[in-house]
C-alpha cells in the first residue's frame, strides 16, 4: 500500500468496520438492512416489478457504500492531541466545535474528516470525538477519573513511532501503513476487563454513565459505526420487523422533498459483560452498556442562515412540546407541521441562500452555444443569476458532511442506562472552544467556511471555462 492519505482513510475504515463487526455482529446485521433498504428505494424509484433486482451499488454514489461514521469518547488533552496526529496523517482534520453540555453530558467534540470534495469524494471516513470537560465534574468524581486516566496509555509505542515517522519525512512506507492500521486498531478495540473496581465504576455513573464510559476501560473503545442509507424510514421499519432493539424516534428534521442536515436512528446498545478488578486483584463479573449500531441519512448543507432558520424553528417546536408533554409520535407530527415553514424545493434553498451549491456547465462540450450566448459579457461582470437564467450554469446541492449536537444528545441519551446526577448543573454550563482548541493542540476548522469554499471554487472553475472576466 502506498502512502496515499486517501488510501489509508480507506483502508483504515475498513479494517476498522471489519474489527466492531466481530465485536458487534448485530452491526453487520445492519449492514444488510440498509443494503436491502435501499436497494428497495432504489427498485420503488425505478418502477421496476417482478424479480428483477437492482444492485443498489450500481446506481448510488461510489462513496455512498463505504461510508462510515464512528465515534469514540476520550478522557484527556493528550489523547485527544494524538488521536489528532493519527487522523491527520489519513487526511482527516478537526471540523466543527459540538457543545454537548447543552443536551446534558460533560464533553465537548470536533469530527475529524477530510476537509475538501476531492477527499469526500474518495473516502468521507469521519469520526465524531469527544473529550470530557473535567470541570464539569463534581470534584470527588474528577479526581477518581483524573486517577483512572493517568494510568492507561491507549495508543501503542508503535503507533506513536509511527507519527513521528509521518510527521517528520512526510510520508510513510508501505508497510509503515500497514503498522499504522494494526497498531491504530488497537486504540479502538473493546476490552472487556475494566482498569477501575466496581465501586469506583459505580461512583463514575452515578454522577453520569458517560463519564464511567469514558475513564474505566484501556482503550477508546469505538462505540458505533454507522453506514449511510437513501431512506433512513424504511431503513427504521426494517429493523423493528427484524427485531432489533430500535430507538423509538429518528433524529434530527422531519422527512421532506429536500433532505437537510443529518436524520439519524440506531439500535439500542445492548449489555455487555466486564470484569472489574476486587480489592485483592482479582477480577469479578459485572455489565456494561455502551456499544450499539446508528444509521445515517445525509441531505443538504445549510448557510448559516439557512441553520438559523432551522434552530430556530426547532427552538420552537422543543417548547411547544415541554409545555405540552409531547413525546413520540406526537412529537413527530408537531415537528412536521412547524417545518413546513422552511422551504422544500432546491430552487427556494438556492435563491433565499439557505443551503450551499456547486455549479457546473449545463452543456460543457457545446462551446459555440456558450459563445454565442457569452459574446458580449465576456468584457464585463455578468450576474451568476443571468448565468442561471440562460441556462449557462446548473446547480446541484452540497452534502451536509458534519453533525448536529442534539440529535448525537439524542442518539447518546436512549443508549444511557442511567440519569445523571448533574444533568442540571452541566446544562447551565458554557461552550469553550478555546478550551478544546487548547486541549486539542490546534485550531478547529469552520464547517460553514468549508462549505463556502467548495461553492466559491465551482464557481470559479465554471468562470475560468466560460473565460469569463468577472461573475457577480
Amino acid at each position: 500500500m502506498a502512502y496515499d492519505q486517501n488510501v489509508l482513510r480507506a483502508h483504515f475504515c475498513h479494517a476498522l468496520s471489519e474489527m466492531y463487526k466481530s465485536e458487534v455482529p448485530l452491526y453487520g446485521d445492519l449492514i444488510d438492512v440498509v443494503w436491502n433498504a435501499d436497494a428497495k428505494t432504489v427498485q420503488d424509484s425505478h418502477n421496476i416489478e417482478g424479480n428483477h433486482v437492482i444492485n443498489p451499488d450500481d446506481v448510488l454514489p461510489a462513496r455512498h457504500r463505504v461510508e462510515r461514521h464512528g465515534a469514540i469518547r476520550l478522557g484527556t488533552a493528550h489523547e485527544l492531541a494524538t488521536i489528532r496526529r493519527m487522523f491527520a496523517v489519513m487526511g482527516m482534520h478537526p471540523v466543527g466545535y459540538y457543545d454537548l453540555s447543552l443536551a446534558g453530558f460533560p464533553m465537548h467534540a470536533t469530527a475529524f474528516r477530510p476537509n475538501t470534495q476531492e477527499a469526500l469524494d474518495e473516502n468521507p471516513f469521519r469520526v465524531f470525538t469527544t473529550v470530557l470537560r473535567m470541570e464539569l465534574l463534581t470534584e470527588r468524581t474528577r479526581k477518581l477519573a483524573q486517577k483512572a486516566l493517568d494510568q492507561r496509555n491507549i495508543f501503542t509505542p508503535r503507533l506513536l513511532a509511527l507519527l513521528d515517522i509521518a510527521e517528520s519525512q512526510g510520508f510513510l512506507a508501505s508497510d509503515q501503513c500497514t503498522e499504522l492500521i494494526s497498531n491504530g486498531l488497537e486504540t479502538f478495540r473493546w476490552h472487556s476487563k475494566a482498569t477501575v473496581t466496581f465501586e469506583e465504576y459505580e461512583e463514575l455513573k452515578a454522577e453520569h454513565p458517560l463519564i464511567a464510559d469514558v475513564v474505566s476501560f484501556p482503550s477508546s473503545h469505538i462505540n458505533h459505526l454507522t453506514p449511510r442509507t437513501i431512506d433512513i424510514d424504511l431503513v427504521q421499519k426494517l429493523m423493528l420487523d427484524h427485531g432489533m432493539p430500535v430507538k423509538e424516534r429518528i433524529e434530527g428534521p422531519p422527512k421532506r422533498s429536500c433532505p437537510i442536515l443529518l436524520r439519524q436512528t440506531s439500535f439500542k446498545a445492548l449489555e455487555e459483560t466486564v470484569y472489574f478488578k476486587d480489592p485483592s486483584g482479582s477480577y469479578v463479573k459485572g455489565s456494561h452498556t455502551a456499544r450499539f449500531g446508528e444509521v445515517e441519512q445525509r441531505g443538504y448543507a445549510l448557510t448559516r442562515e439557512g441553520r438559523q432558520l432551522y434552530d430556530q424553528i426547532l427552538d420552537r417546536v422543543n417548547a411547544e412540546a415541554a409545555k405540552n408533554g409531547l413525546k413520540g409520535e406526537a412529537y413527530d407530527t408537531l415537528l412536521a407541521e412547524r417545518f413546513k415553514e422552511f422551504p422544500d424545493s432546491l430552487s427556494e434553498l438556492h435563491d433565499l441562500r439557505l443551503g450551499y451549491f456547486i455549479y457546473r456547465l449545463t452543456s460543457p462540450n457545446d462551446q459555440s452555444v456558450n459563445e454565442s450566448l457569452l459574446s458580449e459579457e465576456k468584457l464585463h461582470p455578468i450576474s451568476l443569476q443571468d448565468l442561471l437564467d440562460k441556462q449557462i450554469l446548473s446547480y446541484e446541492p452540497i452534502t451536509y458532511e458534519d453533525f448536529l449536537p442534539l440529535s448525537a444528545g439524542g442518539i447518546f441519551n436512549s443508549n444511557l442506562g442511567g440519569v445523571s446526577q448533574s444533568k442540571q448543573l452541566i446544562m447551565s454550563a458554557d461552550p469553550d472552544l478555546d478550551g478544546f482548541q487548547r486541549l486539542l493542540g490546534a485550531c478547529v476548522a469552520d464547517e460553514f467556511h468549508l462549505y463556502a469554499v467548495m461553492q466559491q471554487k465551482s464557481l470559479e472553475i465554471c468562470r475560468q471555462k466560460l473565460q469569463l472576466r468577472e461573475v457577480i
